[in-house]
């Protein structure tokens, strides 16, 4: 069994690659605010994936890291809307049990595998035609 990385060099190593831009195209995710030394709250954005009602949007979300991270996974919520089945349409906060990678949790998880899974997600066959919330909507 290998050595449980801290939280802190844990979330450094995904800052890093975020920052450096070094994950996937479609999606980017970076610290709420620079000064944060928790590291807890974090942006993340997905471009809407091609071929869907999501085509050409950009959707914000938040992903808190709480204290037992990367034990549990994250808190992710849209602040841009959508409709999207899992996703609260009150508040924007996704429901974990309805993403395989938030309710099959792994530790080597990163916020990366989860906004890739959410846009594909997005893409699904019975997901990619949902009629949307005007675009630049937000929840408040």
């Amino acid at each position: 069994m290998s050595a449980k990385i801290p939280r802190n060099f844990r979330l450094l190593e995904e800052l890093e690659k975020g920052e450096k831009g070094l994950g996937a195209e479609a999606c980017s995710y970076g610290l709420e605010d620079g000064d944060d030394l928790l590291m807890t709250n974090w942006n993340g954005t997905i471009l809407g994936p091609p071929h869907s009602v999501h085509e050409n949007r950009i959707y914000s979300l938040k992903i808190h890291c709480g204290e037992s991270y990367p034990d549990v996974p994250p808190i992710v919520t849209f602040v841009s809307k959508i409709n999207l089945p899992g996703v609260d349409q009150r508040d924007g906060k996704v429901d974990n049990t309805k993403l395989p990678c938030l309710s099959q949790w792994k530790r080597d998880f990163t916020m990366e595998t989860i906004l890739i899974e959410i846009r594909r997600y997005m893409a699904l066959p019975q997901h990619k035609k949902l009629p949307q919330p005007p675009e630049g909507s937000t929840y408040t």
